[in-house]
């Protein structure tokens, strides 16, 4: 029986095509596919501006380093997130501060933000946590009382709506990511999405170096190498060409996992609320007491059946390299604790079949039957 993976891209379209002829064009570094993939990729957004990166920790580090934020500044980040929305801070300088998360979602819990801001507070950053949409209005609001920053981390919500809005316009600056396992992908990349001329504008000219708009090989300001390559641009634009199929797709997914296991005790299924329309990048669950074992336990036992999973991401402030760094020392998040302690995510990529979900259920399930026999 072979063994069902985590997460699989398609790349049964143009890809192959596009690639190559990004290649027989000799424009391997810089090229047309960059632009078209920039200006397709800002329609999809519903954003003015949209600008390539290396990845999407990198689309972070310049939205920070665009926005001026330094060694004496804070951003509130969620507890639960990827380690990228961190380092995207630190690498400025700044501190990130955290906040805990919603019980159902995940997502950063808006009613506990405003007792982490302070004078040194300068921005916000929502994580949709594997593509469900963050509670944005609240969010907005607040960060428009005080001033501050909303710097999406859309990395793992392409196509996904909050209030009819796509996740990604809804910031001063929105960041995404394209590593193989995301909705689009281009193998490794990032994009940033604004309304903000000006800070588009400075951007671009971080991501390649600050050379002077007066004349190339002048510089007045530090930059970054950060810059999308043609090939990797042509992978993208032949991806956004099925952008909505994909997300049909995930949402069709996580209808058929909740019909095969809505029944199964102990264990808690994902939440769409009404006011989002979800693109599931990965189908997240949680192991309760009830299932009749420990999530760890579920994932080496589905693994022993040719089923692959992954944890939940673990609390930034119980990551060694923060304790090391003197940062979130003694602080406790219990929600994002016991989510990171219960959660995992079931097989989600883009290849998937009804009867590999069949499988991943039966699998479940006869685990389930072994520990409590």
């Amino acid at each position: 029986m072979s063994f069902i993976p985590v997460n699989e891209p398609d790349l049964s379209g143009n890809e192959q095509k596009y690639v190559l002829d990004a290649v027989a064009s000799g424009w391997v570094s810089t090229g047309s596919y960059v632009t078209r993939f920039e200006k397709e990729f800002a329609e999809f957004a519903g954003t003015r501006f949209a600008i390539s990166t290396t990845s999407g920790t990198a689309a972070l580090q310049l939205a920070f380093a665009a926005l001026g934020l330094g060694p004496q500044d804070e951003v509130i980040i969620p507890a639960l997130t990827i380690v990228a929305t961190a380092f995207g801070v630190c690498y400025g300088g700044s501190k990130p501060v955290l906040v805990d998360s919603e019980p159902d979602t995940g997502n950063l819990d808006p009613a506990l933000i405003e007792r982490k801001i302070n004078r040194r507070t300068r921005a916000i950053v929502p994580v949709h946590l594997y593509g469900h949409p963050c509670d944005m209005d609240p969010i907005r609001e607040i960060a428009a009382r005080y001033r501050l920053a909303v710097v999406e981390d859309a990395a793992e919500a392409h196509g996904a709506r909050y209030r009819g809005r796509p996740a990604g316009s809804l910031g001063d600056l929105n960041c995404f990511s394209f590593y193989a396992n995301k909705i689009v992908t281009t193998g490794e990349g990032g994009m940033i999405t604004t309304n903000d001329e000006v800070l588009a504008e400075r951007i671009r000219r971080m991501k390649d170096l600050c050379h002077s708009p007066q004349k190339r090989f002048i510089h007045t300001d530090v930059g970054f190498t950060l810059r999308m390559t043609n090939m990797q641009a042509a992978l993208g634009v032949a991806q956004l060409e099925r952008v909505d199929q994909f997300i049909l797709h995930k949402r069709r997914m996580a209808a058929i996992y909740a019909e095969l296991l809505s029944d199964v005790e102990g264990l808690t299924l994902p939440v769409e609320r009404p006011e989002v329309e979800s693109v599931y990048w990965m189908y997240a669950v949680r192991i309760g007491p009830e299932f009749g074992c420990s999530r760890d336990e579920v994932m080496r036992r589905l693994r022993e059946k040719g089923v692959d999973t992954r944890s939940y991401f673990y609390p930034m402030h119980v990551q060694p390299v923060f304790l090391q760094m003197g940062l979130f020392g003694g602080e406790s998040y219990p929600v994002a604790e016991r989510l990171s302690a219960e959660g995992m995510y079931l097989p989600s990529g883009l290849t998937l079949k009804r009867c590999q979900q069949e499988r991943v259920a039966e699998a479940l399930r006869d685990v389930q039957r072994e520990v409590r026999a």
